[in-house]
């Protein structure tokens, strides 16, 4: 059975936690700023969409091929030592994408960024996880979901300050990596690390755990689907661009206000109860969209409330692993997580782009709501876990 060296006590280490949650920041600015930032400069460069659509996807590849590895690596020589080598590869890596900003390049370089964040994802997401007693894991949940969702929105902020034609961009991005290294390094023994001879494995906990790894891989798949064919079914729809940008901006300002709430009522009402009441805003909202894509007040309401429902069904799946596994089983958990991840960004835009392309604009709503229609069905039949799991302290 998996253990904790050192128990994390119920006076949380504040700095600890900022930290981490800084990190998963990184993680969320990594991919919030690159994708739009390399599609602008390979837009300039004359290169095919599909090729640009490549090259955008190898990050998730990154994230899929690495996250097996990411326990084992963690385990033999600690997960906080992992992590600051993470972000300083990450430093690495945006310098190399600066300096040279050559397609070819940047296939092995977004690769290698999502092997890199994945270390700095999977690290954080454990570690919030161990640090967070029953009683509030929600509610620090909830914290960490709106760091990751901000670090999100950050992305785009700093090009609409910057611009895409100079380095300051990368520059930022690099300044950033740095100062998240130096304060991983500079608290690494305040942080939770795991005892010799933990084991654990995808393998292993994934088994276990199928509804919450599909979870997180529609939590995704409706993230990316959404800031990837939004701009599509909106223009199809009669939407101008400057209304498309205000209608997304909208849909991630509602996701970063609303985790922390989330997260806070499901420590009171339950994981269970909780995930079935997001999974049934998400398909009503899925229903109103088509009747209010024309009613730009009413369509930035639902959008508000929306997007946080559909992502807050991931703040739950993390509540219910913490409060299942810990140890080498939990990073394990949170690795399969981070493959699942991978593959709902990668499929989330291709299915919902040929179903677009078979049904019309509205099958992008039909089809995120049949997706949540699925996962409330399997909510409410299951049966809810309870008290101790696999690898969980006694």
């Amino acid at each position: 059975m998996a253990r904790i060296e050192s128990g994390i006590s119920e006076d949380l280490d504040k700095l600890a936690l900022g930290v981490v949650l800084l990190m998963v920041a990184v993680f969320g600015l990594a991919q919030g700023l690159t994708y739009p930032l390399l599609s602008f400069i390979l837009e300039r460069q004359g290169t095919p969409a599909w090729l640009i659509g490549a090259n955008a996807a190898t990050m998730a590849v990154g994230l899929i091929v690495s996250a097996p590895l990411t326990p084992g690596l963690a385990i033999r020589f600690g997960a906080a030592r992992l992590a600051f080598a993470c972000a300083l590869a990450l430093a690495v890596i945006f310098a190399v994408i600066a300096i040279w900003q050559s397609l070819w390049v940047w296939f092995p370089a977004r690769f290698l960024l999502g092997v890199a964040i994945n270390g700095l994802y999977i690290s954080s997401e454990t570690w919030v996880n161990q640090m967070a007693p029953d009683r509030i894991r929600g509610r620090l949940l909830g914290f960490y979901a709106t760091s990751l969702a901000g670090g999100f929105a950050l992305g785009p902020a700093i090009l609409a300050l910057t611009g895409t034609q100079t380095l300051a961009p990368f520059l930022l991005c690099i300044g950033v990596a740095f100062i998240c290294a130096g304060l991983i390094w500079a608290i690494r023994d305040r942080l939770p690390r795991f005892a010799v001879g933990d084991t654990g494995s995808i393998r292993k906990v994934a088994p276990l755990i199928p509804f919450l790894m599909a979870v997180t891989g529609i939590a995704a798949a409706f993230d990316q689907a959404i800031l990837t064919m939004f701009p599509v079914y909106g223009l199809s729809n009669g939407l101008d661009e400057p209304a498309i940008a205000t209608a997304l901006a909208v849909l991630i300002v509602g996701n970063i206000l609303f985790q922390v709430p989330i997260g806070t009522i499901a420590d009171r009402w339950g994981t269970g109860r909780m995930m079935a009441l997001l999974c049934l805003l998400t398909i009503i909202g899925a229903a109103l969209l088509p009747l209010l894509i024309s009613q730009h007040f009413a369509l930035w309401a639902m959008l508000f409330v929306w997007g946080s429902a559909a992502y807050g069904v991931y703040t739950i799946a993390l509540m219910e692993l913490g409060r299942r596994f810990t140890g080498a089983m939990l990073i394990s958990g949170n690795a399969g997580f981070a493959v699942m991840w991978g593959v709902g960004g990668f499929a989330g835009p291709t299915v919902s782009g040929a179903v677009i392309d078979i049904a019309g604009p509205h099958g992008l709503p039909l089809l995120l709501g049949a997706a949540y229609a699925v996962l409330l069905v399997v909510t409410l039949l299951r049966r809810q876990p309870r008290g101790a799991g696999h690898g969980r302290v006694s």
